[in-house]
Parts: C-alpha cells; structure tokens; sequence
C-alpha cells in the first residue's frame, strides 16, 4: 500500500513540474507579444552626432547665420500654428488642426534599415515624433545623400494595418484600402511634409544593436527644403511613434559639442547609459553641478519638451518681465520649448526686448546698427580686443537656476569686428536652442518628466 502511495506521489511531482514548465514558457511568451524584438544591451546605447555643416570652412558666426537661416520658417510656423489652433473654430476645416511638428534640425545619425540593412544618415529631431525615410517608387522625393530605400528587397519589411495601435498614434492618418495598409500625412514647422505608408522595419544602429518591428514612415511623397541634409528624421519627442518610446526607454540624452569644434563629435545616449556616461567617461567639469528642472505638457502640441522659465537674469539684475510672458496659456500657446534641432534660443519679445535692454547697458562697447549678421543685437569689437568682459546670464527655472558659459550665448566674429548675443525674437513660442545647450550632458527622463543640465566636456565621451 505505501509502495502504491509512493509511485502515485512520484507521478503527480513529475505531472505537476511539466506543468509549471510549460506554463512558464507560454507566459513568457506572451510577454514578449507587442513589444520590438532586440538585442541592445542593457545599458543603453550611443551614437555618434554630425553637425550638418561639419566639414565646411566655416567660422563659427556663419555656422550660426546658417543655422537661422534654416530654422527661421520653423519658428514662424510654429508660431502661426499656435495662433491658428486659438483662432479657428471647431467646424473650420482650413484651418491647421494636427500638431506643427519641428521639421528640419541640425545634427544628422546615422543608421540602417532593413534585411539586408541598407545604411543611410537621418536628422534627429526632438521636435517631432515620426521616423521615415523617402521609399521606392517615388511619386515626389527630394534629392538624398544615398540611394532610397526599396522595400521590396527586404525581407523583414511589413506594412501597418489600419487598426494598428500606431496607426492611431498619428494625427493624421487614413486606410488605404488598396494597399491593406495605414496611409500618414506629417507636416513640419518648416512648411516640409512627408506622406507615404506607415509600415515596420528592423532598424540596426551602431552597425551591430538591431531592433526589430519598429514602426516608421515609408514616404513616396516628400516635400521641402530642410532635409537635403539626410535621408529621412528620427524623432525624439514624447509621443508614442517615437524612436525612445517605441525602444520603450524612458531616458535619453545629448551632448554637444561647441558649434566651432571641428574635430570632436557630439552624442546622443539611449537607455540607462544617458545618465551615467558622464561620470564613466570622467568628462565632468570640476566644480559644477548638475540642474534638474521639471518639463510641462502641452495636450495641443504633445510631442514637445517645455520648460517651466520663471525668469532671466542678466549680471545682477533680474529682468522686469511679466511672468505670464512665458507661461503655457490653457489655449496651447506661448511656453518655451528646448530643442535641439533650433539654433539659437528665441525669446518671446517682450522678454527679448528687456534681456537686450540690460546687456547693453552693461557692455562698455558701442552697439552695431549694421545687421551684417543677422543677429538682433551686436556689439563692436575694438580693433586691439583679446577678452572682453559679458555679462552672466542665469535662466530661472521652477526648480533650478541655470547660468550658462559666456560662449554659450555670446559669439565674436574678428574678420567683421563684432561680437553678437546668440539669441532673437519670437511670438507666440520661446524656444531653448541648441548653442545655449553646448558642453552640457542634456538628460531626459521620460519616466520623472524631467531634463537635467550635466556640464561635460562633450568632446571626451
């Protein structure tokens, strides 16, 4: 009897381990349902950043002047949208109703798509949530530094179905029911548009971490000056088709390098590596502390970062600027955004006109009226200058006070004696541009909706 008990003992152990096996192997399973398949290690990752006019025997004024002149139709744009969005009633259909997103920026990655992978550069926008690149065959496509992509030659290629969740994610889509697949419009700040079919792909970076199904524009229609530089965008905003949040990251950083610094390359930090590399690579400047301030939400423009500015100050004064100058108004407008594809910062121009008021009163040189540069405020250099002595400049935030490094805001040109503030005007949008974020790791936390400012030596990551 105790025999018998024993062997049915043994049988029901042994029934009840296969069991738990196999429902382990079958939840596992389906955790993995819905997410990227992808071999990136835990750590995160990094790539390389090229500036767009990098290798040009350029000053660095001109590199600047360049960069104005390709962000100046973004800047009115987005501030005509957010004017438009306010004016239009809920039935006026001419009226711009999807979200303006940045359009063309300023440093350019590189990755692959597809199976084979087929290389090509991108530019990166933290403006804007939607990777594409122009596909084969091309109804209208811009000219392109490497040839455009043909998805009938890859083998892990697929389109997304209309029902898709990400097919839902974009403001203006719709069914193309020829092709059994989501058809998406997406326009820039810049007046640049690219349409096509949504569709999945394996994207490889750094030639060796591949992910798979990852959702992306294949544009056969694109429109627009602003991306000759590369072969498509990857975006970085905080919607749901972005390349952070479709990896499922919740940190990602930058870190530029000066826009004069031909030689060092700058970065960009995806995963849990964005908030240590700093200290790893012993690139932190002795002496300075790291700024952490929280970032709003706009419901009318979701995909970008705003900070929360409560004030500037210039030398030891605080500018007299009303604090609603640059609040995020219920109605979606005004606020401040920090961008990494927009040169130089663009202060709504009350505040503007105060922050100009105040450095020329502390600068012993006489103000240049010539607008050679292109910059709203310039000084004259003394033909015998070697250092000449700038105010500080602190922006005030909710949580933190960042003062910036003199050449973060101030830029000498000595073949046409001047030395310039680089900051300008706006309406209706203030935005924190990518020179005042030079030498800084610009970590962002998706998870604690925060940005920090590390001081780095970017050149050395």
């Amino acid at each position: 009897m105790a025999s018998s008990f024993s062997s049915s003992s043994l049988l029901l152990l042994f029934f009840l381990i296969i069991l738990s096996c196999f429902i382990a192997l079958s939840s596992s399973r389906r955790s993995l349902i819905g997410h990227p398949s992808t071999n990136l290690p835990r750590s995160g990752f990094r790539l390389t950043l090229k500036h767009v006019d990098s290798g040009k025997n350029l000053t660095k004024i001109q590199k600047i002047q360049r960069g104005i002149s390709r962000g100046s139709h973004r800047l009115n744009r987005l501030g005509a949208a957010a004017v438009l969005a306010v004016a239009s009633g809920p039935d006026d259909t001419n009226n711009i109703k999807a979200p303006t997103h940045g359009g063309s920026g300023e440093f350019l990655m590189d990755l692959a798509i597809g199976n084979p992978p087929v290389k090509y550069s991108a530019i990166v926008d933290t403006g804007s949530d939607l990777i594409w690149t122009q596909c084969k065959p091309c109804t209208e496509c811009f000219d392109q530094p490497t040839p455009i992509f043909d998805p009938k030659t890859s083998s892990s290629y697929s389109k997304v179905g209309c029902s898709s969740g990400l097919c839902d994610a974009l403001s203006r889509s719709s069914c193309n029911k020829d092709k059994g697949a989501c058809g998406y419009v997406y326009t820039y700040g810049d007046y640049s548009s690219t349409r096509g079919i949504l569709a999945m792909e394996t994207f490889t970076f750094d030639d060796e971490n591949s992910v798979s199904g990852i959702g992306f524009g294949c544009g056969d229609e694109n429109k627009g000056d602003g991306f000759s530089q590369g072969s498509g965008l990857v975006g970085l905003g905080r919607g749901p088709l972005s390349l952070i949040s479709q990896l499922k990251e919740t940190k990602f950083s930058y870190c530029l390098t000066s826009i004069e610094d031909s030689e060092a390359s700058s970065s960009l930090f995806i995963g849990s590596l964005a908030s240590n590399i700093v200290k790893k690579a012993g690139a932190s400047l002795a002496g300075e502390v790291t700024k952490t301030m929280s970032l709003l939400r706009n419901p009318n423009q979701p995909s970008f970062y705003y900070l929360d500015v409560q004030g500037i100050t210039v030398g030891s004064k605080r500018l007299p600027i009303e604090k609603s100058t640059f609040e995020l108004a219920e109605d979606g407008t005004g606020g401040m955004i920090i961008d990494s594809g927009t040169t130089i910062t663009y202060l709504e121009e009350a505040a503007f006109t105060a922050l100009s008021k105040e450095f020329t009163s502390r600068m012993s040189l006489p103000v240049d009226d010539s607008g050679s540069t292109g910059l709203d405020l310039c000084f004259t250099l003394p033909s015998n200058a070697k250092k000449i002595a700038v105010p500080k400049l602190v922006f005030h935030f909710k949580d933190a006070d960042l003062e910036l490094p003199g050449e973060n805001y101030m830029v000498a040109d000595s073949s046409t004696g001047v030395l310039c503030l680089a900051m300008g005007s706006s309406n209706g949008m203030s935005i924190f541009g990518n020179v005042q974020q030079q030498n800084f790791n610009v970590v962002h936390d998706l998870e604690k909706d925060t940005v920090s400012f590390v001081p780095t030596e970017c050149g050395k990551l």
